[in-house]
């Protein structure tokens, strides 16, 4: 009778497949409003009269602002609630991208993008940490793999959906199209969520801590987006915000250590071997992955000539391999364990990755469709299970201040890896093009920008060749995870039957 129980509680019951499909509903339409926007850059930049370097603070300034509040997570479900914290969060990006629809000048969608990233940067880790609580330890590897959905196939349709869009329409329907999305969220969330969450000893909001961490991750992040438009990290314009983040983050773990729980992300909990292994994981995969995701569509895009929606479509096998993964890899993870699920997955994202680094101006698009859907059944395979692992051995109450570490990690790590590939892209290509007595102009993202189509006959092997550098570099960086992953746990299926499920949210 016993085991029977804990056959069945070790079923992912309703009320947790419910759950996860609700965070869903919220987190899709802030993932695909990502890529869609990036999409959208020169159309905004022509349509509202503005240069593409004021444009890119579109871009920047959500990002700045994510970075601003996602500390602040942990301590709002904490207060108010994990429910009322994930509705206030589409509550907010929902507005704002009604209002940026509404934008009358480029100045005005910058600041109502900032209220779309306040928005924005709760609801992960606010998403992150309802599926943990609900789902349970023994539960957890097939909890996150719903979470994985947006998270892994939103860069993938969201430059189709970014291009038809662009094409077809105005700029102001890339941000409507969330609004309805949003309602749609919040109409699941308030009837469908479990209410309660908060803590009865609430606490005061760690404000010092709140300013210090917050703003470290400011200056990382900018630091790390002028390092992706300049090619590099040399420049003092760059290495200054650099330094400034990770003073900031010295003197946060030395304020946090004193504080102990009552921070606003209590830094002790790196003291946990698999917390620290997971997070540790994390971070090289969104480096080395989802930096990774940078490149594919700017080799379709510049040196293949597709336009947004081709090169969207071409994109399209990566996700089919991540949904395929993700289901067989969720359930793996709660059977055996991240320890057996990651490695494979490393593996197959190598594959995945190694035929990217061979590329010409004519490389088959069948070969590299069949590599995307290998690539993407290894990232399926490494980023949710290696998430649920570090989560595995936290106390419920001690979740909602680990889902914002976590999230700041990938932030940080997917900022890191594409000003790492961007740099990588552009410097060789400046030394192919230099050897080649070719001008160069502009740097990092805009020198590849900047070439004209006349020149690709020319161009266009130095190009592939420099992806193809990039690439090596997205492997080397894939290769590393399989460091932190020989901590991630191992276990035999049948011991899963003996771990005590979680409480609810």
């Amino acid at each position: 009778m016993a085991t029977s129980t804990a056959e069945q509680s070790d079923k992912l019951d309703r009320s947790v497949i419910v759950t996860g499909l609700v965070i869903v509903a919220g987190m899709i339409m802030v993932v695909l409003d990502t890529t869609i926007v990036n999409v959208a850059l020169d159309s905004l930049s022509t349509e509202l009269d503005a240069s593409l370097s004021t444009t890119q603070w579109v871009v920047t300034g959500y990002l700045l602002a994510v970075a601003v509040v996602i500390p602040a997570t942990g301590w709002a479900m904490d207060r108010f609630g994990a429910k009322t914290a994930w509705i206030t969060s589409v509550i907010l990006f929902g507005a704002g991208s009604a209002l940026c629809a509404a934008a009358w000048s480029i100045e005005s969608l910058i600041a109502f993008r900032v209220l779309q990233g306040l928005g924005g940067g709760l609801l992960l880790p606010a998403g992150q940490a309802m599926i943990a609580r609900a789902a349970g330890p023994q539960r957890m590897g097939r909890a996150m793999a719903i979470l994985g959905v947006p998270v892994l196939l939103g860069p993938v349709f969201g430059p189709v959906l970014g291009g038809l869009l662009v094409e077809y329409t105005s700029w102001h329907w890339i941000f409507l199209v969330n609004v309805p999305v949003g309602v749609l969220a919040i109409a699941l969330a308030v009837w469908r969520l479990p209410a309660g969450g908060a803590l009865a000893e609430r606490g005061r909001l760690d404000l010092r801590g709140l300013v210090l961490l917050s703003g470290s991750l400011v200056c990382l992040l900018y630091g790390l987006s002028r390092a992706s438009s300049q090619g590099g990290f040399a420049k003092w314009s760059v290495l200054g915000w650099l330094i400034g983040g990770a003073v900031g983050l010295a003197l946060y773990t030395w304020h946090s250590l004193n504080r102990g729980a009552r921070s606003i992300i209590d830094v002790r909990l790196l003291t946990n071997r698999l917390f620290a292994s997971g997070t540790v994981a994390v971070f090289l995969v969104a480096i080395g992955m989802f930096g990774g995701m940078l490149l594919l569509p700017l080799y379709y895009q510049t040196v293949r000539g597709e336009g947004a929606l081709n090169a969207g479509l071409l994109l399209a096998p990566q996700g089919l391999g991540a949904m395929v993964a993700m289901v067989i890899g969720g359930r793996l993870t709660d059977r055996i364990g991240a320890g057996y699920v990651v490695p494979a997955g490393i593996v197959l994202g190598l594959l995945g990755t190694f035929p990217f680094t061979q590329v010409g101006v004519d490389t088959s698009y069948v070969w590299l469709s069949v590599a995307l859907f290998v690539r993407g059944m290894g990232l399926g395979a490494v980023m949710m299970p290696t998430i649920s692992a570090a989560y595995t051995k936290l106390s419920h109450d001690a979740v909602s201040r680990a889902a914002p570490t976590l999230s700041a990690i990938q932030q940080v790590g997917a900022s890191l890896g594409s000003a790492l590939l961007v740099t990588a892209l552009t410097q060789r290509l400046t030394d192919q093009l230099t050897s080649q007595g070719i001008q160069t102009n502009g740097g990092g993202a805009d020198q590849i920008s900047s070439l004209q189509p006349d020149a690709m006959p020319v161009v266009g092997p130095l190009l592939a060749d420099s992806f193809g550098f990039a690439f090596w570099v997205a492997f080397a960086l894939t290769a590393m995870i399989a460091i932190p992953a020989l901590a991630l746990p191992r276990h035999a299926a049948r011991n899963r039957e003996q771990v005590p499920a979680a409480p609810g949210i």
